[in-house]
C-alpha cells in the first residue's frame, strides 16, 4: 500500500501584513481538502518591516501545519522562493506568492497532473491584471528569453508551480547566487506540464517588485540561461571588420582608378562615435558576466534566518535535520536565532 501523498507550499512574504489573514484562510482551507498528509505551509518572511512576521508567528503557533522562516533583512524575492525549498519535507512542493495573485485553490488541480507522472506542473499566466505596459514587458521578455537561451523555457510561465521531491532535491543542488527558479526548474527536466491559470489581482496592498527589481530579474534569467550577449559582441566586431576592409578597398580602388579620395568627416565621426558606444555597451555587457562570477567565488550563504517558527521543533537546526536538508543549511543559510 502507497504512502499517503504529502503536500508542502512554499510562499514567501515581505510587508504583506494586509494579506496574510486571508492567505492562511484561504491557504489551510486547501490543505483541508487534500487527500493524505500531513501538509504544512513553509511562510518565508523576507525582512518584513510591517507586522507581516508576527502574524505568521501567531498563525504558525496555533496550526502546527505552519511553519515561519523569517530572514534578519531583505533577500529578495527568488532567494526566499530558494529558502522555502530548503526547509519543505513534502513529497510534492508548490510554489506560490503571498499577494494572492496565484489562487490557493488551483493547487488541487496541479496535484491530479502531479498524479498523472508529472513532476513538474508549471501555471502559465493568461488574463494578467497589472498594468498594459507592465502586460507588454512580460510579453516581450518572455519570448526574447525563449529565444536567446539554450534551454527551452516555456512562455508566460512564473514561479506559480507544483514539483516533485526529486526535482527539489535536484535544484536543491545548485549553489549559484543569482537564481532564476523558473529557468532552474525547466533545466532540471523531467516530465513537465504547463497548466493555463488566470492570473487574479492582488488581495491587497501594493506591488513588492518594482521596475528595477524586474529588470534585475530579467537579468538574472538571460545571463543565467545565455552566453547570446557576449557572442553578439564577437559577431557585431566580424560584421564591423568586414566592413571596414570593403570601404577599405573602396577607398583603394577609387584613388588609384578613379583618381578620387572618398569624403565623409560626418560620416567618419558617427562610425567612430557609433562603434565607441557598441565597444562600451559589450564591455558593460563582459563586465555583468564577470560580476557574477565574483559574486559566486565569495560563497556567501544565500540568507540569514533570524527566527524559526515550527511547533515540531526546537531548533532550526533539528527542522532541517528532521526534513533531510541540514547539509543544504550548511551551504545556504546562516541561522542567527531560532525559536
Amino acid at each position: 500500500m502507497s504512502r499517503p501523498l504529502r503536500v508542502s507550499l512554499a510562499i514567501p512574504v515581505y510587508n504583506e501584513e494586509a494579506v496574510v489573514p486571508e492567505l492562511v484562510r484561504r491557504t489551510t482551507a486547501v490543505l483541508d481538502s487534500l487527500a493524505g498528509g500531513p501538509h504544512e505551509v513553509v511562510f518565508v518572511d523576507d525582512g518584513s518591516a510591517d507586522a507581516t512576521p508576527e502574524l505568521l508567528e501567531q498563525a504558525a503557533r496555533q496550526d502546527p501545519r505552519l511553519v515561519l522562516i523569517s530572514f534578519s533583512r531583505n533577500f529578495g524575492h527568488q532567494t526566499a522562493l530558494a529558502a522555502g525549498l530548503d526547509h519543505v519535507s513534502g513529497d510534492v512542493t508548490i510554489l506560490m506568492d503571498g499577494d494572492l495573485q496565484d489562487p490557493p485553490e488551483a493547487i488541487p488541480g496541479l496535484v491530479d497532473c502531479y498524479n498523472l507522472g508529472y513532476d513538474v506542473v508549471y501555471v502559465q499566466r493568461v488574463k494578467r491584471k497589472e498594468s498594459w505596459w507592465l502586460r507588454l514587458c512580460y510579453y516581450i521578455f518572455y519570448r526574447l528569453l525563449a529565444v536567446l537561451s539554450s534551454t527551452q523555457l516555456p512562455l508566460d510561465a512564473g514561479d506559480f508551480s507544483l514539483m516533485s521531491r526529486r526535482v527539489v532535491e535536484e535544484i536543491r543542488k545548485m549553489p549559484e547566487q543569482h537564481r532564476y527558479l523558473r529557468g532552474l526548474r525547466t533545466w532540471v527536466g523531467f516530465r513537465q506540464i504547463g497548466v493555463p491559470i488566470e492570473r487574479s489581482a492582488r488581495a491587497a496592498g501594493r506591488t513588492k517588485y518594482s521596475a528595477l527589481k524586474l529588470l534585475r530579474l530579467a537579468f538574472d534569467g538571460i545571463f543565467a540561461f545565455s552566453i547570446v550577449p557576449l557572442r553578439a559582441a564577437a559577431i557585431l566586431g566580424v560584421v564591423a571588420v568586414a566592413l571596414s576592409t570593403l570601404f577599405a578597398v573602396y577607398s583603394i580602388v577609387a584613388k588609384l582608378l578613379l583618381h578620387q579620395s572618398p569624403k565623409g568627416f560626418t560620416a567618419t565621426i558617427l562610425v567612430v562615435t557609433f562603434l565607441s558606444g557598441v565597444n562600451l555597451f559589450f564591455l558593460g555587457i563582459v563586465g555583468e558576466y564577470v560580476g557574477r562570477i565574483y559574486e559566486e567565488t565569495k560563497a556567501r550563504p544565500h540568507y540569514v534566518i533570524r527566527k524559526f517558527v515550527r511547533q515540531q521543533a526546537s531548533s532550526s537546526v533539528e527542522a532541517a535535520t528532521r526534513n533531510g536538508v541540514a547539509e543544504v543549511w550548511s551551504r545556504r543559510a546562516t541561522p542567527t536565532g531560532t525559536d
